[in-house]
């Protein structure tokens, strides 16, 4: 029963720090494209004003010259893999406005 339990947190936990890792990229995208992360998120999430994962994630992005590139494809791909459909949307649309 216990093991269960642990694999269950092991599980979760690992989740929650990949998601994180997840809009880590996002935010770090935007920077390097000199958007607003959370601009962004909010057109595709807009009752999610004030998210925390977000907001630790954008304390965490360098400057655009310090960062590397993170490609359009990476981006769309994490956001996909997180079932982020909303954000992936308006992150396409940004990025058919750039070419």
């Amino acid at each position: 029963m216990d093991d269960k339990k642990e694999m269950e947190e092991y599980i979760i936990k690992n989740y929650q720090k990949d998601e994180q890792m997840m809009i880590l990229v996002f935010a770090q995208w935007c920077v390097n494209h000199d958007l607003d992360p959370e601009d962004l998120y909010l057109k595709a999430y807009p009752d999610q004003a004030g998210n925390q994962s977000l907001k630790q994630a954008i304390e965490l992005t360098v400057s655009k010259q310090e960062a590397g590139d993170v490609p359009n494809d990476t981006l769309l791909g994490v956001l996909s893999l997180f079932g982020n459909d909303d954000l992936a949307f308006v992150v396409s649309e940004e990025m058919a406005k750039q070419k």
